[in-house]
């Protein structure tokens, strides 16, 4: 801090140091972080104790799902460290060997971006997941009410792995409505990404002319 600088007012110290609410919440990612790892273990663990007896699309769906976790996880990581570092408190990570190398150039629009790219892909991942057990349903009726709730009291990454291969939870209006939420989830990445390119040449050609100035 510069010698000269004078000494902020309470009111403005109490202000910035409101960001410090923000810790518990970050601390809540981390532990919700851990819960994915749990699920993780748990689906990989049905995965491989139950191969033998499973078909390739049950495979498939349920290596999806484990992927669609780790893309999850990978949104939650970004959201914890770039979040801290842009909202709450500097990391002083510079020339650490396991630095993000995003992190160096990290900002609310980059961040608001890289969120969004990692949503789109997560949508894609349930699309296909979608895409992928549609194919294998063979005309099945839809479930009922008390399938439904066998189906999810299996916590397993579909109702098709979970063997409740009897009836289907998807619909043909379901699935188109997945995928033109997928793709508002598209338009809404491409709104944003070309937003922050016009701001920042737009800030890019006011410092010139302040430059020339």
């Amino acid at each position: 801090m510069s010698a000269n600088r004078p000494p902020l007012s309470p009111l403005s110290t109490l202000i910035f140091a409101s960001r410090w609410l923000q810790l518990p919440l970050y601390l809540g990612l981390i532990l919700a972080q851990c819960v994915y790892v749990f699920l993780f273990g748990k689906e990989l663990w049905h995965l491989l104790s139950h191969s033998v007896s499973m078909g390739e699309q049950q495979i498939m769906l349920i290596v999806l799902g484990l992927i669609d976790v780790v893309m999850i996880s990978n949104l939650l990581v970004m959201v914890i460290v770039g979040g801290y570092e842009t909202f709450v408190s500097r990391l002083r990570l510079e020339g650490h060997p396991d630095q993000p190398e995003w992190l160096s150039h990290v900002n609310a629009s980059v961040l608001k971006v890289k969120l969004a790219m990692a949503i789109i892909g997560i949508s894609s991942i349930h699309l296909l997941k979608t895409f992928i057990a549609t194919s294998a349903l063979k005309g099945l009726p839809l479930c009922k009410p008390e399938q439904w709730a066998a189906a999810v009291s299996s916590a397993s990454t579909s109702f098709y792995s979970a063997g409740v291969d009897t009836c289907t939870t998807m619909t043909q209006e379901g699935v188109l409505w997945q995928t033109i939420i997928h793709c508002v989830f598209i338009l809404s990445a491409i709104g944003i990404a070309w937003t922050d390119k016009l701001m920042s040449n737009s800030h890019s050609k006011s410092h010139d002319k302040a430059h020339d100035h």
